[in-house]
C-alpha cells in the first residue's frame, strides 16, 4: 500500500490490480462549504445553516461536487500517475453528506486494467476510491476510469 507522498510517478508498468493507495487528510469547515457552494452549487442547504436545518440534510452539508473536488485534490497527491489523472469516465455516489468538521481521506484500489487494443503504450485503469470521514463512514464512492501510459522505453 502506498501512502500520500509516493516517491515516484507511476507508469502503467508500476500498477497492478489490487494495488492500494491512501491519501493525506483534508479538514473541512463551514467557510469552505459556503464558499464552494456560493460559486458552484448555490442551494440553501449548502449556504445557510439555519435553512439547512429545515432541509432534507437537517444541517449544513457540503455539495457532493465539493466532496468530489476535495477527493480529486487528494487523488492527485496519492495516485501520482506519470501523465496525470486523465479521466475516461466515472461513477460517483454520496452515501452520506459531508459536514463541517469532517476530516476526509481517500483509500483507492486498482480494480481493473484494460490494455488498449489499438495503442499498446496505454491502458484504461479502473480505480475505486472511497472518501472517508474521521468517523470511518464513507462520504463518497467513486469508481473512475483513468488513462495510464507505459514508460517510453518499455
Amino acid at each position: 500500500m502506498m501512502s500520500d507522498h509516493a516517491a515516484r510517478e507511476l507508469y502503467l508498468d508500476d500498477i497492478a490490480v489490487g494495488d492500494e493507495f491512501v491519501s493525506a487528510e483534508h479538514q473541512l469547515d463551514a467557510a469552505q462549504i459556503i464558499a464552494f457552494a456560493s460559486q458552484f452549487d448555490p442551494q440553501p442547504f449548502h449556504l445557510d445553516d439555519e435553512a439547512a436545518q429545515a432541509s432534507f440534510f437537517q444541517g449544513l452539508a457540503a455539495s457532493g461536487w465539493h466532496t468530489t473536488a476535495i477527493t480529486m485534490r487528494l487523488l492527485v497527491q496519492s495516485l501520482p500517475f506519470a501523465s496525470g489523472l486523465i479521466g475516461a469516465g466515472a461513477n460517483v455516489t454520496w452515501p452520506q453528506p459531508t459536514r463541517p468538521g469532517d476530516i476526509l481521506h481517500v483509500r483507492s484500489r486498482i480494480i481493473n486494467i484494460t490494455p488498449s487494443r489499438s495503442k499498446p503504450d496505454r491502458a484504461i485503469v479502473e480505480a475505486r476510491s472511497l472518501t472517508y470521514a474521521q468517523d470511518g463512514q464513507i462520504r463518497q464512492d467513486l469508481t473512475a476510469r483513468l488513462l495510464a501510459f507505459k514508460r517510453a522505453n518499455s
